[in-house]
């Protein structure tokens, strides 16, 4: 569980991020060769600067320098040549002091390396032969130091890992209320909704699973009602079919009527028929798998021919056809397009009145082809516009049922239109008719 949490490994990170540096920048600065160059010319400077005060002080009171001086762990004496010689040095050490050809501070101790000790010689300081040694001992100052600054890294470690772990668990929150929401939706809790004030990603993350979940909702919904409607629609042609054959059965039909209703028989097993085949064509189409065959073809021609196939429906009704079509190519699947006209055309002359006319019109232009089928029938009222497309939705159920309908024409036509990268429009007025518009980019 340890190694799977976020937030230890948000804080083992800051942890490792930070150790590391420490020793990066302590082997950075340990090979930074310059900067040690610097150290040993400080220790030079000051050397002159110490042997100028006591240039410039009575010889009487250079003990009382030097005693201010050792306060600050600087150590010295003033010697001649033959003189004893202090800080345990040799002869061997001290001699450069004594050549005429040595005037600025020197170092006396071979080897100076880590050590923060060192011992330095400056020849002459009051044109006497004497000459001054002082010891610098910078190491209780360097341990303080070092000190101070180890606890200061703590401090800072110990600070920032408690302040990591706050901003972890700011981190951490958003994604284990995902976490909680995702799981309560597993269940089947579709109404779960995240509620926040953030603006950053993981407010965004939030949007896009609110949107989800409203969107799984919208489907659950619509498989609920689709699931309702085909066991109503389909519910409804059995009944009536095991009614009248179970009335033919046992006599209660008499003999010279028994004709009648076995054509009703016969028509509800085409409405079964024609809604099992619509069924299996919307299942097609939204499974992305239904064939599908471009070629290039005439849009008028293929409209003359579905005009000309429904000249039955739409002259028993007296209606009056009016084309205004032009030789345009497109390229589409003609028989998925075919079944588009149809359903269109069939439902503009299903829905107009006697006498009616049904207009069919294409405007053409460099980008796209504009079909309008518009018919003068009762419209639909602006109510029912926003669903006319849904599955199953009939704005008149009544008359949609008798005619055999049920209400899953338009929605394979919108489907059959969107997989053509194609849109389908709709415009009614109630009481005046309606004009369907399907626009096939060029």
């Amino acid at each position: 569980m340890i190694k799977k949490s976020l937030r230890v490994r948000i804080v083992s990170t800051f942890i490792i991020i930070v150790l590391a540096s420490l020793f990066l920048s302590f082997g950075i600065t340990s090979l930074f060769s310059e900067r040690k160059v610097t150290l040993e010319q400080q220790f030079l400077t000051i050397t002159g600067d110490i042997a100028t005060l006591l240039d410039l002080t009575d010889p009487d009171q250079r003990d009382k320098v030097m005693d201010i001086l050792s306060d600050y762990h600087i150590y010295g004496a003033v010697i001649k040549e033959g003189s004893e010689l202090p800080f345990s040095l040799t002869e061997t050490k001290v001699s450069p002091l004594f050549q005429s050809t040595t005037s600025e501070p020197l170092f006396l101790d071979i080897e100076k390396g880590p050590n923060p000790v060192r011992l330095i010689g400056v020849p002459n300081i009051d044109n006497s032969g004497s000459s001054l040694i002082l010891k610098m001992d910078f190491t209780g100052f360097l341990e303080i130091m070092q000190r101070i600054l180890l606890v200061g890294l703590f401090i800072v470690l110990l600070i920032g890992s408690f302040l990591i772990l706050l901003a972890a668990h700011y981190i951490v929150e958003p994604v284990k209320r995902l976490t909680s929401a995702a799981k309560e939706m597993a269940t089947g809790n579709l109404t779960v909704r995240l509620k926040h004030k953030k603006k950053d990603e993981f407010g965004e993350l939030m949007d896009s699973f609110n949107h989800m979940a409203s969107e799984l909702q919208k489907i659950d919904k619509m498989r609920e009602d689709f699931v309702s409607n085909v066991s109503h629609e389909i519910q409804s042609p059995i009944t009536s079919i095991r009614g009248f054959t179970v009335a033919i059965r046992d006599g209660i039909i008499p003999a010279d009527r028994q004709k009648e209703h076995l054509e009703i028989i016969y028509q509800e097993t085409l409405r079964l028929s024609k809604l099992s085949d619509h069924l299996l064509r919307l299942a097609s189409l939204d499974s992305e798998h239904h064939p599908y065959h471009p070629v290039k073809y005439r849009l008028d021609e293929q409209l003359r021919r579905v005009i000309l196939v429904a000249e039955p429906l739409w002259t028993e009704k007296n209606l009056d056809i009016e084309l205004d079509l032009q030789a345009c190519p497109v390229k589409a699947d003609h028989d998925l397009f075919e079944q588009v006209w149809q359903n269109l055309i069939n439902n503009a002359i299903k829905y107009s009145d006697e006498d009616g006319v049904i207009e069919v019109i294409m405007e053409v232009n460099d980008l796209a082809v504009r079909v309008h089928i518009t018919d003068t029938g009762k419209g639909i009222p602006e109510i029912d516009l926003p669903h006319i497309f849904d599955r199953f939705y009939m704005v008149d159920k009544a008359r949609s049922q008798s005619d055999g309908g049920n209400g899953l024409g338009l929605s394979i036509a919108r489907k059959i239109v969107e997989l053509h990268d194609c849109k389908i429009e709709v415009k009614s007025t109630e009481g005046k008719g309606t004009c369907f518009t399907v626009s096939i980019p060029l």
